[in-house]
């Protein structure tokens, strides 16, 4: 999408050759035929960012865009790769960068959680909630997953007939209840966050229904996102709703778009990602335009991208695998300098060679642009320091000074 190579076009159909190392792959195909990239590509804005037709949109805003051409990870499956972007770790049980941001920043708005997910399909995102858990940190760090369509929060507003008064009675009861087995139990912080969950809800209430109200959004902000196409419409809603929760002080938020490993093009990767590309672009683009336009791009981090890439090699013919050893990522607003491209792959794109960025870098990078150190920032667990890289990750500098 944004690392054209001529010499995959120039060889495909050919084996991967052999100056370029051994080579290990999910599936095994790792001696199938160099696959060509059927894409065109143009350089873009005024630095001629390299981007492919799969991409227009995006491709308009690249002036305030860093792509990362350098990524790379430690895991060929989605399970560990996807714990990895996440939580820094392929094991699971530790925190997920959202979390660790809750935990380091609080929160901004009392009446609206910190730190919310959304997802495009009801399918299962690959671990589930474990992907914003809060791990072995309180559980009111974690993140509050909204639910997809029209009404993303379910059971807000107040049954018709009960008053305030009536509710917050209702509620009263329930956290008296609840706190008695509390205090029996302080080790369970479940509870602890289940109880604050309840005075969440409740304040909710008051606020919540306007700031998901997309009927407030003029025609031209809807065609912003796409909501006045099928093809754009849901993950141009989660755009929008993102923005209307950032103007409100939510801390953190995470997008999620083909939910149940859509994306994992093993065949026909042409008309998959022709498909998904086709569902993100506008809506992404019309995000950071009309954050930008609004005056809050500078002060909002946003970040795109998977878990890992996908090989130069073929699969089944016309699918690629999974290829965690080189691939890209991107970042705009939030103090990155747009208009650049740091770090390089081989002349395949199978491998990371130049300002190599690891997950742990990644994480590293966000955390230092939101405000916070990830050697710095710190949370005993049975008596140990545990930080969010596990002690490993460096700010790219590159990502503001260029």
């Amino acid at each position: 999408m944004f690392d054209p190579k001529p010499l995959l076009t120039e060889l495909a159909g050919q084996p991967m050759p052999a100056s370029f190392g051994e080579v290990i792959t999910a599936m095994g195909e790792f001696h199938a035929p160099l696959l060509a990239p059927k894409r065109k590509w143009k350089q873009h804005g005024e630095a001629g960012t390299w981007v492919s037709d799969w991409l227009p949109h995006i491709a308009e805003c690249v002036d305030d865009i860093a792509v990362i051409r350098s990524c790379w990870a430690d895991s060929l499956n989605h399970s560990t790769g996807v714990c990895q972007m996440n939580t820094c770790s392929v094991l699971g049980g530790r925190p997920s960068l959202g979390s660790w941001v809750s935990y380091g920043l609080g929160t901004v708005n009392q009446n609206l959680p910190a730190f919310v997910v959304m997802q495009d399909n009801r399918s299962s995102v690959v671990n589930g909630p474990r992907n914003w858990s809060a791990g072995f940190m309180p559980a009111v760090y974690q993140g509050i997953h909204l639910s997809e369509g029209s009404q993303p929060i379910p059971n807000l507003n107040i049954p018709e007939g009960f008053t305030s008064a009536r509710q917050e009675s209702k509620l009263g009861l329930l956290n008296s209840l609840n706190s008695s087995f509390a205090q029996a139990h302080p080790e369970q912080s479940e509870l602890d966050a289940r109880l604050r969950s309840y005075e969440l809800a409740f304040r909710m209430q008051a606020e919540a229904p306007e700031a998901v109200d997309l009927s407030q959004e003029t025609a031209e902000t809807n065609q912003l996102y796409g909501l006045d196409h099928t093809e754009t419409a849901v993950f141009g809603r989660m755009c929008l709703l993102s923005r209307r929760l950032v103007e409100r002080g939510v801390r953190f938020i995470q997008l999620y778009h083909g939910a149940g490993s859509k994306w994992d093009a093993h065949s026909g990767i042409e008309g998959n990602h022709s498909k998904h590309c086709q569902a993100t672009d506008l809506p992404v683009a019309g995000l950071l335009k009309d954050l930008k336009q609004r005056g809050l791009l500078d002060e909002t981090l946003v970040v795109w991208g998977g878990e890992f890439g996908r090989t130069p090699m073929s699969e089944q013919g016309n699918g690629r695998d999974h290829n965690p050893t080189g691939f890209t990522m991107w970042m705009a607003g939030g103090g990155v300098k747009g208009g650049q491209t740091i770090g390089s792959t081989d002349d395949l794109g199978l491998r990371a060679v130049e300002d190599r960025l690891h997950v742990h870098d990644l994480h590293a990078s966000i955390l230092h642009l939101l405000g916070l150190s990830n050697m710095d920032l710190t949370y005993f667990h049975k008596g140990r320091p545990e930080r969010p890289t596990a002690n490993e990750g460096l700010f790219c500098k590159k990502l503001i000074t260029g």
